[in-house]
């Protein structure tokens, strides 16, 4: 499964390799990595059936994740990735919004990566 991160927060490469070194390992993981909402859209562009899972921060400058969220359920609906958004708010205005926007879920920071590899079923 390929899994595009994205996050303004550089170091959360290094956090998701180290989590999921094994899965990466094995192949059963692929992750990419972008650091903006801007970015994450030049990459879908160029890899669009191949990104199954997107994780996405949605406080990022620029173009944010919910902003980001968006343009993907406007763009990149065949076949439809989906799109779990990430904040270290757990505050209900963005909860609500990313659901209205089509988020497939929603994950607080820090990242409990137990429960993010229960809920890929690995």
């Amino acid at each position: 499964m390929k899994i595009l991160v994205v996050d303004d927060e550089r170091d959360i490469q290094v956090l998701f390799e180290q989590r999921f070194r094994k899965e990466i390992r094995d192949k059963v993981l692929e992750f990419a990595f972008t650091f903006s909402g801007e970015e994450a859209l030049s990459y879908l562009n160029l890899h669009e059936h191949e990104t199954v899972l997107i994780l996405s921060d949605i406080n990022m400058p620029g173009m944010s994740g919910l902003e980001l969220l968006r343009h993907i359920k406007q763009k990149f609906n065949k076949p439809p990735p989906i799109v779990m958004m990430i904040t270290a708010y757990g505050d209900t205005e963005n909860y609500n919004t990313a659901y209205e926007l089509g988020a497939d879920d929603f994950l607080t920071k820090p990242v409990d990566f137990v429960l993010l590899k229960q809920k890929l079923k690995l």
